[in-house]
């Protein structure tokens, strides 16, 4: 299984990216050790994710992620495919 995954920073943006292991990307994004984007502006909480069952699959959401403004990923984080309730 991979992830699609959204973490809310400092700074009020947000993170967007992609694993197979949810709980130790996390971790990692808040020990220094995740991505340049989140060790400059500290991931506060983990406030979206999203269930794939291929690689590709969670490549092409995390792109189509990336591409929203930050009102529409307000509201995605607010819907039902949320599995971070």
């Amino acid at each position: 299984m991979y992830y699609v995954y959204v973490l809310l920073c400092s700074d009020g943006s947000y993170y967007t990216g992609y694993t197979s292991n949810l709980g130790l990307r996390v971790k990692q994004h808040k020990e220094g050790l995740g991505a340049r984007y989140t060790r400059m502006r500290k991931p506060g909480r983990l406030v979206y994710a999203e269930k794939f069952s291929s690689r590709r699959e969670a490549m092409f959401r995390e792109r189509k992620i990336k591409t929203m403004s930050h009102d529409q990923k307000n509201r995605l984080i607010n819907s039902p495919r949320n599995l971070v309730m």
